[in-house]
């Protein structure tokens, strides 16, 4: 992107996976997630036509319109909107906003939110303004409300920051130290899948039988907290128990689905360590624990299991600065 003009600002966000903890996290529990730096979001900003104030492109789309015409709620609009008040910018420079992504959508890689934070990032470095990551994560949150009606704010914080981290909602990020690297192989089963349902329909089983589901999501919590001194404390070897256990957890809360257990139960067949669904479920993606040597077979049997599409990717500590 931005051969033809003079690129005026850049912005590039990551997807991610949420390793331990999604759904509890919406009820006050908390969550370990991670960049995955092999997919990512990039906005440039590139001079526009004089007079027509911000155009925003997004090819991938097939979609060119003008933050003028657009209506309050459209979501590529409504970042713009948020970063040009964030940034003090009242009048809005004539620039083309065009945004990419290889992030797949639909399916628990918060592509929408990378998207959102490329956006924010390219606006601020063509007005050569700062904008630290808690105000880019707040921002960034609020499109999320947008999409998703009332999410966690674990994704808009992995991705903003762009480390792996340890999130509770309402309090600060804690950048997680990841004392030994470790690889994960994550398939899609094809099936889009829809956070907003999803957390609703968890919701709906929630306020009709409170005392399980609070106990399901003390489990699941019970399993992020060994997860995290695992991660910090270089026990990858017990990740994978974790992994099936916080998956077995969002089977029983509902938000599994024939396709996921297929890929789960492929990859453990294989030589994975342990294997769950990720995001909101109920289609999407499924991560499995992998020694690296074993990467590749483990991707081949998934797709050979349906998945159509398989990444491999590292977690480790410095991914904020290594896109893959």
């Amino acid at each position: 992107m931005g051969d033809e003009f003079p690129v005026l600002g850049r912005g590039i966000a990551p997807g991610k996976v949420i390793l331990f903890g999604e759904h509890s996290v919406v009820y006050g529990r908390p969550a370990i997630a991670a960049p995955v730096t092999r997919v990512w979001a990039e906005a440039i900003v590139t001079p526009g036509e004089p007079g027509v104030g911000i155009t925003i492109h997004a090819p991938d789309l097939n979609r060119r319109f003008g933050l003028a015409q657009a209506p309050p709620d459209e979501p590529l609009a409504f970042v713009v909107r948020l970063t040009l008040e964030a940034l003090d910018l009242s009048s809005p420079p004539d620039w083309t906003i065009t945004i990419r992504s290889t992030i797949p959508i639909a399916a628990g890689m918060g592509s929408g939110t990378a998207v959102s934070a490329a956006m924010a990032r390219a606006i601020a470095a063509a007005a050569d303004r700062a904008l630290p990551n808690p105000v880019l994560s707040d921002l960034v949150y609020q499109v999320e409300r947008l999409h998703h009606g009332s999410p966690s704010g674990v994704d808009n914080t992995v991705v903003s920051y762009a480390a792996p981290v340890y999130f509770i909602r309402g309090q600060p990020p804690q950048l997680l130290r990841i004392a030994r690297p470790f690889w994960l192989v994550i398939a899609d089963t094809g099936v889009p899948s829809s956070t907003r349902e999803a957390v609703m329909a968890v919701r709906r089983a929630w306020e009709a039988d409170r005392v399980r589901f609070e106990a399901l999501f003390d489990r699941i919590a019970a399993i992020v907290e060994r997860a995290r001194a695992a991660i910090e404390g270089g026990d990858v070897d017990a990740l994978g128990p974790l992994m099936d256990e916080n998956h077995a957890l969002l089977r029983e809360m509902g938000v599994s689905s024939p396709e996921l257990e297929r890929l789960v139960t492929a990859a453990r067949a294989h030589g994975a360590a342990g294997a769950k669904l990720v995001g909101a479920g109920r289609g999407g993606n499924m991560i499995a624990l992998v020694e690296r040597e074993r990467t590749n077979a483990v991707a081949e049997a998934l797709r050979s299991a349906g998945a159509t599409r398989c990444i491999i990717t590292q977690v480790r500590q410095e991914a904020a600065n290594a896109y893959e």
